[in-house]
């Protein structure tokens, strides 16, 4: 009997695993072995004669003689055992062991780390990744680590032209080559591409290498973890240490490796199939009588949709698990109303609960012993929509049972689904947007036991969503829950599925929510889609159209908005725009019995629902960066997600890709392909899920290979319910095959124990062009289609192609419109002005207060200063009133010069604040030095009357940047004043003035030590008279004051200064 040795870098010897069968050769080819002689051996095999042990050394005789080497660990089946590596040791290459199956790798620092570490919560089951296992494959990649100020930093270098993918819910590219962010779950109102901080945290990495292979990697740690991709083929971790990292493949697609993953972290849990329908939903449909009109209004209308949605306004006084008895007087009643009709009603749920003796929840939970506790062992109390609310622990079973007992009482109102919101958890009043890092919370050994806030922080929005999923099978064991969730974690779709937090309806998150909903798809969670619309602000008609186009193919369906906006129901931006609406839900609900078929084998197997383009395949350089188009299994979407149409212009895979629509073509709806060799099954365009029947007619849409072939499946059961498990359902497999020039369609395969409907069955098969032969006949029997000569399929194809050019020239255009008379809100659409040199791009937005609204270092990839478009960001102020005139006034661009020729960029703008005064702003990136910009602003006398004696009223140039905090509890803001002292000014020192000798000596920085980055803001100490640090939610305002005081035509208030990013 032999042993295998298997052997990792820098002599590591990472296990030896007994056979029982006779091994005459070692293949290592991925990476190069050290023996103790400093022989390096790369990518060949060594005949193994035999193996002995030498005291604390092993030797392996080969065919080339001995070669001695250090006895590091060994491993078995059952338990690692092994040598502790040094305390010393603090970088080296990792350890690792084979886990849950093959091609998967757990890799830690030492073996220490390995029986040390922390349970996992990502895992389906924590031992999975705690238990070895025998396995012949060696890992391709080992990762290198290096451990320094308690921070473990892990490093992956990957063959050059590897794409990088994943990282969860993030905005910005598809690709993410180039990006770092951050997994901590946080409330991130309006975010833009370079927020580097949503709703949840997802570390995890999906590498494609240039084969077309690909391989994952997953940071195991809840705790806050950097994932850093700036450098081209190069993966970082950097989070506290100890964590482990696990490897999935390489495996020969991205879709293996979501397989496999899948196996780790479980799939995402069967929708109810009414879910998959159009959910509408705003803050807030306030009362009983508004959701009634609005669900009268979509069936008046022929608009397809299945469920509306209450947000907190349903509550009374938000206090969760109650109901306003003024606007909501019988819940119980509406909903049974609504489902008379077809709806289903999804009310709120958030963490926090009031603080209030009396309220029955709050009550119970202090009964119960279920709350976070501070440090000192009491209740944690925040602010929250309520007013002051405890928290309910949800990483102890005691207070998760308390919570899904709370859920079951609460669904027999009638409630059909929940949705968890502010999750993250968020607290208002609070610098870092959540609670004290320091906050204790009581979790069940399995989950890591007693542990602060920091641990338990990112998985706080996943065990939430777990304990209300948990409440509604309460409730009704034979209907599935459906639960929406704002935070979660890598595993969160086991229980819940997402959305894209809260967005901006603008044109650049139209775009972003393809690559957003496909991130999240490729970490694992299929059932995700964005505001359609946008939530913040105000769509435009064209907008709103283009928007639902696409999103009415996302996985997850529906159109939301906040409070003091436009109505943004399908038909609230006029006739044309409500007609594409109509178009585009109707193409939904045509594909659901394709979509819940896709959710079925998601479910089952692991695959992705959506998944980007490059998927058809993998080793196409060219299609990895699409962003305007994704696969919905075989049938492709392709989008314009940008102002003017240019469907024209783009990329299709290699191979057969046939066009088609439902005659319902329109410039603003995608374009859809189906894939040669594939089959899809197709539904009626029902008003909601609820009026399907089995015996609709069924079609199949059929695209022929090369070979003449194609083939597909569907799903079929009562849509609900958890019969499916045992064998409670119709899995068919449909063939096609062309053979003398007659196509024949037949069932290939079919399993579970259902009875095949008695329906008919309609074939429609793609020739081309939007052609297609029709054909019928009764599903389960073989149908046989004669193919029309090749002159007959030409003639064909030319009559549908110029069919297809006459809708779309007769389509009544929907208005390209950017403001609406009477508007409310701030419209978001219009497009900001952006400046960008050297290191810096800016985003200025002149129609509302001329802000900054998003500053962004390219070098470090920090986007510095990100706002709302018509408050906060950048801003300035003409007193010393706070929001005096200035800030939300109307500017006027005075002066646009791109950079040319080494010449700089800069934009210059002014508005008219009253009485006679101009406030001017001058905003550039300066020649020879791209590292900085600076912005010089006056307020000017232009018209101040005589009888004043040419001066103005008291003003005073008050610049008020508000900038972002990536790491609150990290951050501070430092300077040496004029008189020598040195200041550090952390957040919980609140607000702080300074004048006279105190004043910074015309510098100060904002520096983030997590970062290792400073924001040095450099000004004339000449013209500032006073500095402002105020820390917000979240934020630090900056601010520089002129003197106060009158200005004439020959006297203006001027305050220059310059932004510049330096290494701390």
């Amino acid at each position: 009997m032999e042993e295998l040795l298997i052997l990792t870098r820098g002599g590591t010897f990472g296990c030896a695993v007994r056979h029982l069968c006779t091994i005459s050769t070692v293949s290592l080819p991925y990476w190069p072995l050290h023996f103790s002689d400093t022989d390096a051996l790369f990518g060949k095999s060594f005949p193994v004669r035999r193996i002995r042990r030498d005291g604390g050394r092993v030797k392996a005789m080969t065919l080339g003689g001995e070669r001695r080497v250090k006895k590091q660990s060994i491993c078995n089946m059952a338990k690692y055992e092994g040598n502790a590596v040094k305390s010393d040791v603090n970088s080296g290459n990792m350890l690792f062991e084979p886990i849950l199956e093959e091609g998967i790798f757990r890799f830690d620092c030492s073996a220490n780390d390995r029986t040390s570490g922390f349970p996992s919560l990502s895992f389906i089951n924590s031992t999975d990744r705690d238990t070895p296992i025998m396995s012949h494959k060696l890992p391709s990649f080992i990762p290198s680590f290096e451990c320094v100020h308690g921070q473990q930093i892990v490093n992956m270098k990957l063959p050059s032209g590897t794409s990088f993918y994943g990282t969860g819910e993030v905005s910005g590219q598809l690709e993410r080559t180039g990006k770092r962010v951050f997994t901590w779950n946080t409330d991130a109102w309006g975010y833009g591409s370079g927020t580097t901080s949503l709703y949840q945290s997802h570390p995890w990495v999906l590498a494609v290498l240039p084969t077309g292979e690909a391989i994952g990697f997953l940071a195991d740690t809840t705790r806050r973890c950097e994932i850093d991709l700036r450098k081209e083929s190069t993966i970082q971790f950097l989070a506290p240490y100890s964590y482990p990292v696990i490897t999935f493949g390489p495996f020969p697609s991205p879709t293996d490796v979501l397989i496999s993953l899948s196996h780790a972290i479980g799939t995402v849990f069967m929708p109810p199939k009414w879910s998959l329908g159009y959910h509408q939903c705003r803050w807030s449909y306030d009362s009983d009588a508004r959701v009634r009109e609005i669900a009268k209004t979509f069936r008046e209308k022929g608009i397809p949709c299945d469920v509306i949605w209450m947000d907190i306004d349903y509550m009374d006084g938000f206090r969760c698990f109650t109901f306003d008895k003024n606007r909501f007087p019988d819940a119980k009643t509406l909903v049974k109303d609504l489902h008379k009709d077809g709806f289903k009603a999804i009310w709120m749920l958030d963490p926090g609960i009031k603080h209030e003796g009396g309220y029955f929840v709050c009550d119970s939970g202090f009964e119960n012993d279920v709350w976070i506790l501070k440090a000192d062992g009491k209740p944690f109390v925040g602010e929250v929509w309520p007013g002051p609310c405890v928290f309910p622990d949800f990483t102890q079973s005691k207070t998760r049972s308390w919570w899904a007992h709370l859920v079951k009482e609460f669904v027999s109102n009638g409630v059909d689904g929940i949705w968890n919101d502010m999750n993250e958890p968020a607290v208002f009043k609070s610098v870092t947007k959540t609670m004290p890092e320091s906050n204790i919370h009581r979790g069940d050994i399995e989950y890591g036991g007693s542990q602060n806030h920091a641990y338990y922080h990112n998985v706080y929005g996943m065990l939430m969503a777990r304990s209300t999923y948990e409440g509604m099978k309460l409730a009704c064991e034979n209907k599935r829950p459906f639960v929406l969730t704002r935070a979660g974690f890598i595993g969160s779709q086991r229980f819940a599925a997402t959305w894209t937090g809260d967005n901006l309806s603008n044109w650049e998150h139209l775009h972003m929510s393809i690559s957003m909903v496909l991130q999240l798809g490729l970490s694992g969670q299929p059932l995700s889609g964005p505001d359609i619309g946008g939530f913040a602000g105000n769509a435009t008609p064209k907008l709103f159209a283009r928007w639902m186009g696409v999103g009415s193919l996302f996985p997850f369906c529906r159109g939301h908005t906040e409070t003091d906006t436009l109505d943004h129901e399908p038909w609230s931006f006029g006739e044309e725009c409500e007609e594409v609406c109509r178009l585009a839900l109707r193409r939904r609900y045509r594909l659901i019995p394709h979509i819940y078929t896709l959710f079925y084998m998601a479910s089952t197997t692991g695959t992705p629902v959506a998944a980007p383009t490059f998927f058809a395949d993998p080793t196409d350089p060219i299609l990895r960066t699409l962003e305007t188009s994704f696969l919905l299994g075989p049938l492709l979407v392709y989008a314009s997600t940008m102002p003017d149409l240019k469907l024209d212009e783009h990329v299709l895979p290699t191979g057969i890709w046939l066009t088609f629509d439902f005659d319902d073509s329109h410039p603003e709806l995608p374009l859809l392909y189906l894939k040669g060799g594939s089959i899809i099954p197709l539904g009626p365009p029902h008003q909601h899920v609820g009026e399907a029947s089995g015996k609709d007619d069924l079609t199949l849409l059929v695209a022929l290979d090369d070979h003449g072939k194609a083939e597909g499946l569907l799903f079929e059961d009562d849509g609900d319910g958890y019969e499916y498990f045992h064998g409670g359902y119709l899995l068919t497999y449909y063939a096609a095959e062309l053979q003398s020039s007659v196509v024949t369609v037949r069932i290939s395969k079919s399993e579970g124990s259902w009875e095949r409907p008695i329906r008919r069955l309609h074939v429609q098969l793609l020739l081309g062009g939007g052609s297609m032969i029709d054909a019928w006949g009764i599903d389960g029997e073989i149908l046989q289609i004669t193919m029309p000569s090749g002159n007959e399929v030409s003639r064909l194809i030319s009559v549908s192609e110029k069919q297809y050019r006459t809708r779309i020239e007769n389509a009544k255009q929907v208005p390209d419109v950017e403001k609406v008379s009477g508007q409310k809100g701030i419209e978001l659409s219009m497009t900001p002005i952006e400046l960008k040199s050297g290191d810096w791009i800016l985003k200025v937005v002149p129609w509302v207060g001329g802000r900054i609204f998003s500053m962004v270092h390219l070098p470090s990839g920090t986007q510095w200063l990100h706002s709302r478009v018509e408050i906060n960001g950048y801003e300035e102020f003409s007193g010393v009133d706070y929001r005096s005139a200035g800030c939300s006034e109307e500017y006027i661009v005075t002066e646009r010069n791109l950079e040319q020729a080494g010449q700089e960029e800069s934009l210059k703008l002014e508005s008219d604040i009253g009485g006679g005064l101009v406030l001017q702003r001058h905003i550039y990136i300066p020649k020879g030095n791209s590292r900085v910009f600076r912005i010089e602003s006056s307020i000017l006398a232009r018209k101040v009357g005589a009888g004043s004696g040419g001066f103005s009223r008291l003003v005073c140039l008050r610049v008020h940047p508000m900038f972002s905090l990536l790491h609150p509890t990290n951050s501070f803001v430092s300077f040496v004043s004029i008189n020598g002292s040195e200041h550090e000014v952390w957040p919980e020192s609140g607000e702080q003035l300074f004048e006279g000798d105190l004043r910074p000596n015309g510098e100060w920085m904002l520096a983030d030590k997590s970062l290792g980055l400073g924001l040095v803001n450099r000004f004339n100490i000449k013209e500032v008279y006073k500095c402002l640090v105020h820390w917000g939610t979240g934020t630090v305002n900056l601010e520089l004051w002129s003197e106060e005081r009158p200005v004439s035509k020959q006297s203006p208030l001027r305050v220059s200064h310059e932004y510049e990013v330096r290494e701390i």
